[in-house]
């Protein structure tokens, strides 16, 4: 493999809009050519041509209703009073049966909805307006001419432009495709993406997981986000950090698609092949390298020999944003799909949104309703969360300019999808798998849920803003020894939830922590220099029982603060901590030994106001059930 010359963009961070400008200026946007397409198959395409239609439709004149074909003029006296009489016809016409007998003065003929209509007949009546008598039947009103009939290429018409190029094929378009007898359509080849996912760590899912390494979820999340965008996906797999295994890789995708995305392999790290490989597949090579966005920073983009190629940053919230920001509009241009029309709606940011100067950034955000219109919760997760996309309405910009967004300020949010997915119940605060227990059965019943963990502190704050229904809470007033009660302000009441067990989580073995009580056990963790203790997040309920045990101690380990007890579990069972506090059915998931602290009470601070709120009501019945007291139980929990 030769040296690929030295890029002067390598990492020289670009501006959003510089980056963009160099990637389409280097680019031939128009679609990749045209295609035939089977009609079952034309869905969600664009049509690369007019089309017009060959035959009118209807074809022939048909009746708009079940009745009776007949002669308007032979009925002009016809009424309630004085119906006129007309003899029938010795035939029905039925859908898909030509008529055999002209309409004479003075007769008509049953016919069906759809049927054609027979000849010297210019009006249908409704059956509902006759009655049958001796002669034939009776008619009760006048129809005037036309009636009830849907003549020849009233809907369409031969020759009649039926759909115009460029339109995006849906379900209505399909109806009138097949209505026309067309069993094919001409529309834009969508372009063949290639999709590479590189990196020593990935594991394809369905594999077992080994140690140190996770599932490759940016393959199947953008093969998706290409399909969404127009594109036709072009999986090849995850390929760890071999040279030749990846260039062979790339270059076969470079040689059989119209583009090719890859994800990982942008930083600056001296084990990331995939730039270098890029910047010698053609010219003009890597127009950018890093762009000023949080997430998405480590973008690289390249058109090589006319063709896009794009490394989207490893983490899955940047590889999203990254494309769906500056690779999507490009792909929709190359399938010849219009621009994506965002909506967005204005929201209270009711937490400080901290932000580095000089990128842009973008926030994910869960929304909720409050008195005062909607409120924006940051996600939290980070770049590397694969659930965040899944779980958030949109998102806020922060602008480059901007260091933050200060709590109460007003912003646009831009939404993920055109129409807010409004929660029937909010629940936000502290975090507990028996949670999970409680909205599955309502959501069995029709009642969504939305949970936001921000611990017990920052619910209390939320539910006195108003801005959610429940604010799961478990805090121990260190004076009294009480659980919850103290901490509830004017306006709020409080909900018995669950007793769940707190207490110390260690390996087996180890013999600092092996058969002593609570508070030896943290003495010898004390004692220990080398012993290393993960903590939880400020404003967490643990994080005030973890404090309390301390007795003002700062161990090794104290500042790493994980938001959960699943993350606190993991730290010990992987070994990069001994000691941590967590609830005892996390502790027994991870196969951990476990050290009783304190049973506490996980309640709920219900916003008084909204109490009579029916979907409000239904977590209270459901908390009372018999059926969520047992998976309560099951879980490790002892309802209140």
């Amino acid at each position: 493999m030769s040296s690929p010359p030295v890029q002067d963009q390598f990492l020289t961070v670009l501006s959003r809009d510089e980056a963009v400008r160099r990637f389409r200026e280097a680019l031939d946007l128009s679609p990749r050519g045209i295609e035939t397409v089977p009609l079952g198959q034309a869905l969600g395409r664009v049509l690369s041509a007019d089309v017009a239609s060959p035959i009118d439709v209807p074809p022939f004149d048909r009746s708009g209703v079940d009745g009776f074909a007949v002669r308007a003029a032979d009925l002009a006296a016809a009424s309630e009073p004085v119906p006129v009489t007309l003899r029938l016809n010795p035939e029905t016409i039925a859908c898909g049966v030509s008529p055999g007998i002209a309409l004479a003065p003075g007769t008509a003929t049953p016919i069906a909805t759809g049927g054609p209509i027979p000849r010297g007949a210019d009006a249908v009546v409704m059956i509902e307006h006759t009655e049958p008598v001796a002669e034939g039947i009776a008619v009760r009103r006048a129809p005037s001419p036309g009636a009830f009939i849907g003549f020849a290429g009233s809907d369409i018409a031969r020759g009649e432009v039926l759909l115009r190029r460029g339109t995006l094929i849906g379900s209505r378009e399909i109806g009138m495709l097949a209505a026309c007898g067309l069993a094919e359509v001409s529309a834009i080849r969508r372009p063949r993406v290639g999709i590479l996912s590189t990196g020593d760590e990935l594991v394809a899912p369905g594999q077992p997981l080994r140690p140190a390494a996770i599932y490759d979820s940016n393959g199947p999340i953008v093969a998706a986000a290409v399909a969404e965008n127009g594109g036709d996906p072009v999986a090849f797999g995850a390929f760890p950090d071999d040279a030749a295994l990846l260039e062979a890789a790339i270059r076969r995708a470079f040689a059989e698609c119209d583009m090719v995305v890859l994800s990982g392999g942008t930083s600056k790290g001296a084990g990331d092949l995939t730039y270098r490989l890029v910047a010698d597949l053609g010219a003009p090579g890597i127009v950018a390298h890093g762009v000023a966005l949080k997430p998405g920073k480590p973008l690289c983009l390249a058109v090589c020999d006319g063709k896009p190629v794009v490394v989207l940053p490893g983490f899955p919230t940047s590889a999203m944003f990254t494309f769906h920001d500056i690779v999507a509009p490009v792909l929709r241009r190359l399938s010849g799909l219009p621009e994506r029309t965002e909506a967005s709606m204005p929201a209270r940011v009711p937490v400080r949104v901290a932000s580095e100067l000089g990128r842009t950034e973008f926030v994910m955000v869960s929304l909720v309703d409050t008195p005062d219109g909607p409120a924006a919760y940051p996600t939290g997760k980070g770049s590397g969360a694969v659930t965040s996309f899944a779980q958030a309405d949109g998102f806020l910009t922060v602008e480059a300019l901007a260091d933050s967004l200060p709590a109460g300020a007003t912003a646009p949010v831009t939404l993920f999808t055109p129409h807010l997915r409004v929660p029937d119940l909010v629940i936000v605060g502290s975090h507990d798998p028996g949670l999970d227990a409680v909205t599955g059965h309502l959501a069995e019943r029709g009642v969504s849920s939305r949970v936001l963990a921000v611990g017990s502190l920052g619910g209390l704050a939320a539910a006195r803003r108003g801005e959610c229904d429940l604010a799961p809470i478990h805090l121990m007033d260190p004076k009294t020894g009480l659980y919850n009660e103290g901490y509830l302000q004017a306006g709020l009441e409080l909900v018995p939830g669950w007793r769940r067990m707190q207490g110390i989580v260690f390996r087996a073995g180890d013999t600092r922590f092996e058969g002593r009580t609570a508070e030896a056990a943290v003495a010898a963790a004390l004692a220990d220099p080398a012993c290393l203790m993960v903590n939880r997040n400020s404003g967490a309920g643990t994080r005030l029982l973890i404090d309390r045990l301390l007795g003002g101690a700062r161990p090794e380990g104290y500042w790493n603060q994980p938001r959960s007890h699943n993350a606190v579990a993991a730290g010990v069972a992987q070994g990069r901590a001994d000691w941590g506090i967590a609830i005892a059915p996390v502790a027994s998931a991870y196969g951990l030994s476990f050290i009783p602290v304190g049973e506490e009470h996980f309640d709920f601070a219900l916003v008084a106001a909204r109490r009579n709120r029916p979907p409000v009501a239904a977590f209270l019945e459901a908390l009372a059930d018999r059926a969520v007291r047992d998976a309560l139980e099951g879980l490790g929990f002892r309802p209140a």
